[in-house]
């Protein structure tokens, strides 16, 4: 056996170790309701984190009691007499309390990065990819492999993070060379998501990579403005202005074409971004013919303001019912660079009382992102996670039957749409 094999071998026994959960087990840890069940002694030979960690729960901390001897067999003629100290053996060491199992409660990352976390400092190797046989929370898409979604990326940034926190680096730059090859693949929305996590991390090769992806994506500077800090817009610009296919690309955008927006002055801009936030603060109050005046009298866009989006997220039923009635906004508006409707939103948050509104008005339940993603396939995937999981990451206050309320609301539209 060469000493790669030997290697590898080593490392499967080590992850046969986690994989067993129980077996000979000194530590777990207590994520999403669920045990994750490891040893210290690997763990902080692994990690400095966790060597800190485990020296710092209990600084008098002594170690247990040192077990019996084992009576071994033995091939002489004694062999009764040992065996009787042997029984006896086994028996007080059946009767003595085991050492306890050390739980500690893990609330800042999910159950799949800590796995992940896990799985490489037992055996040196990780795989940010999820497993294609079942689903992925946050993924809506059927039969999606899971290799460029959006849940995907998200998977890899969130061990990146545990990664720099735990201080295993090697991990990081694993997860680094994933997530340059998934962006290539993934949508811009997802891109400027890694752009910004390369940035803080001080990951100049995805930083390089997904700022070119995000030049070439055709999104004009008013929209990057919406997602992306001022100083990162300004270095697309200046790549577009370096790289003439990029800068062919812009005036071409393929999302949200409706969106886009010619540069304008400065004063053009803070103006528009002015009635933005004037329109919102009238949305907040119920101000509606505010709202109304803002339309008749400033020419304000409520489509280009996303004024149904920010409703729905911020405001009550009513208020987008009056909102949709003034006549002036396309329910079917899109936003964001995944190109996202008020409904999708709706879907999302769980809310039967935003759905049905929306519906009422003409939103349309086939509408797709361009992921593809219909807001049925959102609502079939937050119930998928009830059934396998109990509960949904991150959204502990969704109740049951609002999820199916707004399930059979979305399903019956789209039977309607379908006759």
């Amino acid at each position: 056996m060469s000493s790669e094999d030997s290697l590898k071998s080593l490392s499967l026994d080590y992850l046969n170790l986690l994989i067993n959960g129980q077996a000979f087990s000194d530590v777990a840890f207590s994520v999403e309701g669920r045990l994750v069940h490891a040893h210290r002694c690997v763990l902080a030979a692994r990690s400095l984190f966790f060597r800190k960690l485990f020296c710092g729960l209990d600084p008098n901390h002594q170690p247990p009691p040192p077990p019996p001897p084992l009576n071994w067999p033995t091939a002489g003629g004694g062999g009764g007499g040992s065996g009787g100290g042997g029984r006896g053996g086994a028996g007080g060491g059946g009767g003595a309390p085991a050492t306890p199992e050390l739980v500690i409660p893990v609330s800042s990352i999910r159950y799949e990065v800590l796995v992940l976390v896990l799985q490489f400092l037992y055996s040196g190797q990780a795989s940010v990819a999820a497993p294609k046989s079942g689903p992925l929370p946050g993924c809506g898409a059927r039969g999606c492999w899971h290799t460029r979604c959006g849940a995907a990326v998200d998977l890899a940034l969130d061990t990146l993070a545990a990664a720099r926190s735990f201080g295993v680096e090697q991990l990081a730059l694993l997860v680094q060379k994933q997530l340059e090859s998934m962006v290539k693949e993934a949508s811009v929305d997802d891109v400027m998501k890694v752009l910004m996590a390369s940035r803080k991390f001080e990951m100049q090769e995805l930083w390089a990579t997904c700022s070119h992806l995000v030049a070439r994506s055709g999104l004009s500077a008013d929209l990057l403005a919406k997602h992306l800090p001022i100083d990162v817009v300004a270095k697309i610009e200046e790549i577009r202005a370096k790289s003439p296919l990029a800068a062919a690309a812009a005036p071409r955008s393929p999302f949200l074409t409706h969106h886009y927006l010619p540069m304008n002055p400065a004063s053009s801009a803070a103006d528009r971004d002015n009635k933005i936030r004037r329109m919102r603060r009238a949305l907040d109050a119920a101000d509606i013919e505010l709202v109304k005046l803002m339309v008749m009298g400033e020419g304000l866009d409520l489509d280009d303001a996303l004024a149904v989006h920010y409703a729905v997220q911020h405001c009550n039923r009513d208020v987008v019912k009056a909102l949709l009635e003034l006549g002036a906004a396309d329910v079917n508006s899109r936003a964001g660079p995944t190109g996202k409707t008020a409904l999708h939103l709706a879907a999302e948050m769980v809310s039967p009382d935003m759905v049905s509104v929306l519906l009422d008005h003409h939103a349309d339940p086939n509408s797709r992102t361009l992921d593809g993603v219909t807001p049925l396939d959102v609502l079939r995937s937050l119930t998928s996670e009830f059934l396998f999981k109990g509960a949904v990451p991150g959204l502990t206050h969704i109740e049951p039957n609002k999820l199916r309320l707004c399930l059979e609301l979305v399903q019956s539209a789209v039977m309607v749409t379908t006759r």
